[in-house]
């Protein structure tokens, strides 16, 4: 992974979970990585770990918080070469009658505004670099409706706008804007997910969780190294002139309608 060396990337969510596998990886094969997280716990066991890693402490969805995080990355580096756009939450698991305008308005705030935040404040040290990738960390419900998940896909469908809009509006720039797009990946979001699920709809989290891994092709969940190699992929020259997609890991969903339990 040669071409990762020397990069400046900027990850935000990236004290954990995908955006840590994500951060460790790009860090270990000679990027400066700087990340921001709102889990100061998990922040300060990633600086433990990992301090080459440079950590900020930043809610994505208030903005003077994402101004002060570029701030901080303009004064010590100048530029980047890269962001990826990780930070978001699961948002509510209801039919839209029981969903709370609270509820949505969270969802919504960070995984669209959180996003538009931090990629209008990183445009400028983009063009410093000459040029560089946005990624941005979407979902099959950015192109499929998910039941009992209305904040959510609402959230994932407008990153797919957004993606499409930037790729055209700065093209020019030789910025490239792209989101990852996995079903279900393995770890505690998911578990939360279908707890929730089961909760809501008074069924044990086994069914919930079956009728998930039903919803692909090849019955699996994704695992965090898989969307790492997306990430890794994205930042070569192998993917130069890709912009403005969807890179979609999957295993080939199916649907993701509501599925059917017989008590």
């Amino acid at each position: 992974m040669d071409h990762i060396k020397n990069k400046i990337i900027v990850i935000s969510a990236g004290a954990s979970g995908i955006g840590g596998e994500i951060a460790k990886s790009l860090s270990e094969n000679g990027a400066s990585v700087i990340v921001g997280d709102k889990d100061e716990v998990a922040l300060k066991r990633l600086e433990n770990d990992h301090p080459e890693i440079r950590t900020n402490q930043v809610d994505v969805s208030n903005e003077s918080e994402v101004l002060g995080f570029f701030e901080d990355i303009t004064s010590h580096f100048g530029k980047i070469d890269v962001l990826i756009n990780n930070a978001g939450v699961a948002g509510p698991s209801a039919m839209l009658g029981d969903t709370s305008l609270e509820d949505w308005e969270k969802t919504i705030k960070v995984n669209l505004n959180g996003t538009f935040l931090c990629s209008k404040s990183a445009i400028p040290l983009l063009k410093k670099s000459g040029g560089g990738s946005i990624i941005n960390m979407g979902s099959t419900s950015s192109f499929m409706g998910t039941p009992l998940r209305s904040a959510y896909t609402a959230s994932k469908w407008g990153l797919i706008g957004l993606t499409k809009t930037w790729a055209m509006e700065y093209g020019e720039d030789n910025i490239r804007v792209n989101t990852i797009c996995p079903t279900s990946v393995s770890g505690e979001r998911i578990e939360g997910v279908i707890q929730r699920d089961a909760e809501y709809r008074d069924t044990k989290p086994e069914k919930i969780r079956e009728a998930y891994l039903n919803q692909t092709s090849l019955k699996t969940f994704v695992d965090s190294e898989e969307i790492v190699g997306m990430v890794v992929y994205l930042l070569s020259p192998l993917a130069k002139k890709i912009t403005g997609q969807m890179m979609v890991i999957d295993g080939n969903t199916e649907t993701l309608a509501m599925p059917k339990f017989d008590e």
